[in-house]
């Protein structure tokens, strides 16, 4: 018995009138759908998108300069979406101040009160030669008043958890929900003995405690959403060495 007729295919991936005539009749499989409409259609939903979130990080006064270029019932949108995040930052500022916590009243005073607001924990260093944890303390009084639907706390390391380290203070935890959302050993990871609010802004952004149209930020509109939050490579290490020469 004769085998079956092997038909003679250059290219299966051609547009030809053969390879046509072998793909209705089964011989060869039917071509993919070109990617090309796909990926146009994206660009074009991505340019739509970005030209309608064009307003996202203006703030009220950067709304009312653009009232001779644009639409007044758009830009009303965004001045009542910009008053009500105000009024929210004001109904939820119920801290204002550096809480000095308790070791019995860790649980209440931190995690349970996570589950209304971001807390944050220093765990300062007992040491008074300690400079990142003295900067730190420092830098927590304002960010309290800053921020004040954020509760920040502090306590001693080693009165929170018993023989805890000097080398690991200070220490940051940020706690929401209830859980622990992010540690952070030393200051290493933001900005070293150079830490200043703007990169605990940073922190607070990459977790979504702050947005970046947030108007208390400092300079916010050079903020993106983990900006301040990486840790630093050796080369930004470097580069502070050299300006120090």
């Amino acid at each position: 018995m004769d085998g079956p007729v092997q038909v003679p295919v250059d290219n299966p991936h051609e547009d030809t009138e053969w390879n046509d005539i072998l793909r209705k009749h089964g011989v060869i499989p039917e071509k993919p759908p070109s990617p090309t409409p796909i990926l146009e259609e994206a660009i074009v939903q991505s340019r739509q998108k970005a030209y309608e979130q064009r307003l996202d990080d203006k703030q009220l006064d950067e709304l009312n300069e653009l009232e001779d270029e644009e639409d007044e019932e758009f830009l009303n949108q965004y001045r009542k979406k910009r008053l009500e995040e105000l009024s929210f930052i004001v109904k939820t500022a119920v801290y204002g101040q550096v809480y000095h916590l308790q070791k019995p009243d860790y649980a209440r005073d931190v995690t349970e009160a996570s589950k209304n607001a971001f807390v944050l924990v220093h765990l300062a260093s007992s040491m008074s030669n300690n400079g990142e944890s003295r900067l730190l303390t420092s830098v927590w009084g304002d960010l309290a008043v800053t921020f004040q639907n954020i509760k920040f706390c502090e306590i001693q390391g080693d009165m929170c958890i018993e023989g805890y380290p000097e080398k690991n203070c200070p220490t940051i935890l940020v706690y929401h929900d209830g859980d622990i959302v992010k540690q952070m050993v030393t200051l290493k990871e933001l900005n070293g003995p150079r830490t200043a609010q703007k990169d605990l802004e940073g922190l607070l952004l990459g977790l979504g405690a702050l947005t970046s149209r947030d108007p208390r930020l400092t300079r916010s509109d050079r903020y993106s959403n983990n900006a301040s939050s990486q840790p630093r490579s050796h080369d930004d290490e470097d580069e502070d060495d050299d300006d120090d020469d």
